[in-house]
């Protein structure tokens, strides 16, 4: 976290004209990162009533985190909105979201796609994104499939997977756009090799079912096991089932078991179900033994595979 405010403020200065930095703000940079916040704030606050933009922004911060101050969503709303109105993208995202939530400043979906577009025009990617979050559930603007795409396409062509994954949606559902499983797969895959588990979740299912993509079930797999490691139930209640049907796995219904008992955990009802049937298939061994499996896994770890079984076959 330290890091970041002063990756922040230097990213903005090289935007900003007009303002020096001084030897003020560098020596709150300074006592910022040695965790002498209380320097910091000495440093920053004569800057930023002065109207210094990057001040303004740092107090906005340390106000946000209580960092030498009493934390404060309020004080912190008040400096960010200067910075902002100074045009420091940041903070107008940061604004924004704070008019999402409501936090220092009465909740206004109308204020926050304000402020969001602010930023956005200004090719900020989170900014063009949760703009077109706005439009596709039309809080604070009148709802529009095709504008939500057009902020979603802005930000995924910089390359932010969840754009790219909103993107894919909106042509896998052809609102927004004229439906195009093929785009919907590229933009899918383009977020799934960054590592969105949403986005490998949808390439999975469309391998799955030979949308937009010739049919693999051993690729559909490959894309669920990313997800579901993850810990995306529904990726975990897919591969569940591919394992018990053995299509691109082995047949194994004791990983199908673990997984269906993993997704269940997370409220996956249709695994719940999937899960209760299964049982009377199995033995008492191979239930206690899928149990164990189950409860040892951990969110980021690679999922056991029928080499961890000794039960099956």
């Amino acid at each position: 976290m330290r890091r970041l405010i002063q990756v922040s403020l230097l990213a903005a200065a090289m935007s900003l004209s007009g303002f020096t930095v001084g030897q003020s703000f560098e020596a709150g940079l300074e006592a910022y990162k040695s965790g002498d916040y209380s320097t910091a704030i000495e440093n920053f606050r004569p800057l930023a009533e002065q109207g210094n933009p990057l001040a303004q922004f740092n107090l906005g911060y340390m106000n946000f985190n209580g960092e030498g101050v009493p934390k404060s969503y309020r004080e912190a709303s008040k400096w960010y909105r200067r910075a902002a109105e100074q045009g420091v993208t940041r903070a107008q995202v940061i604004l924004g979201k704070m008019y999402n939530y409501g936090h220092g400043v009465p909740r206004d979906d109308r204020e926050a796609a304000k402020w969001f577009r602010r930023a956005a025009e200004q090719g900020v990617t989170r900014a063009e994104y949760n703009l077109g979050l706005m439009y596709t559930s039309g809080r604070g603007v009148p709802q529009s499939y095709s504008e939500a795409s057009k902020w979603f396409r802005r930000a995924a062509e910089q390359g932010d997977a969840d754009a790219q994954v909103m993107l894919g949606l909106s042509y896998n559902g052809g609102e927004g756009n004229t439906q195009n499983h093929g785009e919907a797969a590229k933009w899918f895959r383009r977020a799934a090799e960054q590592g969105n588990a949403s986005a490998q979740f949808n390439l999975g299912y469309l391998y799955d079912s030979g949308e937009g993509v010739p049919q693999n079930f051993r690729k559909a797999a490959q894309w669920y096991r990313r997800a579901a490691e993850q810990g995306d139930d529904r990726a975990q209640y897919n591969l569940s089932i591919m394992y018990f049907n053995g299509e691109g796995v082995s047949n194994d219904p004791v990983i199908a078991y673990v997984l269906a008992n993993l997704a269940a955990a997370r409220g996956n009802r249709n695994a719940s179900k999937n899960r209760d049937i299964s049982l009377e298939s199995l033995s008492s061994e191979q239930i206690s033994e899928g149990q164990r499996l189950a409860s040892q896994w951990q969110v980021g770890t690679p999922l056991p595979t029928t080499k961890d079984t000794k039960t099956w076959p």
